[in-house]
């Protein structure tokens, strides 16, 4: 409740992009990682509007999704005085945000692509058009679409795999050290500073 209180959403000015924080991640999608990895062109940049929280703010700032891998950015509050812990917790939690910004814009991507290929061949095979007589888009039934769904989750099995493995060790990671941040703070609180040698 009370890290929800810390947090504030921002909208309007922000145009789907990913903040300059989400870019600077060392690591690379999981898509690229484990046997069978394909390489996949990025998904195409958005253009941000520069928004940047007001400088006397001491939360997190969350955006609105982001176009192509649904997930909000976040811009992280840094603290004046932040200690070389809480330092290291924002860094993981901005490479996690990037890390996990980069899959899942490149799965998105991928599944777009495929699914519309997907449909494009079935129509065809049908004799069909994308469109009716009305303009409108002509699509599949359930049935035909469960196939295409299930053949794609067979076929990124490994991909998702290798991703749920890397996600749940950074979040334990990232869970460990947000105890010793709040360790560290409820010590500080207290009055118990590290004495400097």
């Amino acid at each position: 409740m009370a890290a929800a209180a810390r947090i504030r959403v921002f909208g309007g000015c922000w145009q789907g992009g990913r903040a300059a924080v989400a870019s600077r991640g060392r690591f690379s999608s999981a898509s690229g990682e484990g046997p069978g990895k394909e390489a996949l062109p990025p998904p195409p940049e958005n253009g941000t509007s520069g928004f940047c929280p007001p400088l006397h703010s001491c939360h997190d700032w969350i955006g609105p999704p982001d176009q192509h891998s649904n997930i909000r950015p976040i811009i992280f509050y840094i603290p004046k005085h932040e200690s070389p812990l809480e330092r290291r917790l924002r860094g993981l939690r901005q490479e996690t945000q990037a890390w996990n910004q980069q899959f899942w814009a490149n799965q998105n991507v991928l599944f777009r692509k495929e699914k519309e290929e997907f449909i494009r061949s079935r129509l065809k095979a049908k004799g069909l058009e994308l469109r009716d007589e009305q303009g409108q888009k002509v699509t599949l039934d359930a049935e035909e679409m469960a196939e295409f769904y299930k053949a794609f989750l067979r076929k990124n099995y490994k991909k998702q795999l290798f991703y749920n493995r890397d996600w749940y060790k950074r979040n334990f990671t990232i869970t460990f050290i947000t105890g010793r941040v709040a360790l560290e703070r409820a010590w500080r609180r207290l009055g118990f500073k590290k004495e400097k040698n």
